[in-house]
């Protein structure tokens, strides 16, 4: 099993920017969250390890996302497992590696998503998911416009992956999202 320092380190080799790092940190708490709720408690180091660096190739090399992160993740000797998980989220976007176990399809499903509900946050008068409620994310979420970055078709694809209602995503993944921030935004401030 990859420690969590060791997939933090090869975090930042190859990412410099804030933004990809918090983002890298907030999928780590979501899928640590995730692994509780649905019961993969033994499981949470790693789905966490998973979620912190599903990224690991995105800033570094945008081209080649999901097709260079086995070769990175390599430094660390990770197995194939973890490779496979990391990989999976690219799933139909960058390649063809399904997500198959329901980990894989939670990381799918809320990469996104994590990055719209991230962008509402920042929109709100407290800057935080907090005080967020499913009813504000989901205006934001039908306005096409508001962080046109985050595929809605892909947060649809997840839930559907899931076989949840799309309400049970974003609900879920607000409160996953809340479980994390106050570490989130610590770990930020001492970068």
């Amino acid at each position: 099993m990859i420690k969590r320092q060791e997939a933090l380190e090869l975090l930042r080799k190859y990412n410099k920017e804030p933004f990809h790092i918090q983002h890298a940190l907030t999928v780590e708490g979501v899928m640590r969250y995730f692994a509780k709720e649905l019961g993969y408690g033994q499981e949470e180091d790693f789905w966490a390890v998973v979620g912190l660096l599903h990224d690991i190739d995105f800033e570094k090399y945008p081209e080649s996302h999901c097709v260079k992160a086995p070769e990175l993740l390599k430094e660390i000797t990770a197995d194939e497992k973890l490779i496979h998980a990391v990989c999976s989220h690219g799933y139909g976007i960058c390649v063809d590696i399904k997500p198959e176990q329901e980990m894989e399809k939670i990381l799918f499903a809320t990469d996104e998503l994590t990055g719209l509900i991230g962008a509402a946050a920042r929109m709100r008068p407290s800057k935080s998911v907090m005080d967020m409620e499913l009813p504000s994310l989901k205006k934001k979420f039908k306005d096409k416009k508001f962080a046109a970055g985050c595929s809605r078709d892909i947060i649809i694809q997840g839930a559907q992956m899931l076989n949840w209602e799309l309400d049970t995503l974003l609900e879920r993944t607000i409160n996953a999202m809340k479980s994390c921030e106050a570490k989130v935004n610590e770990a930020m401030e001492t970068l």
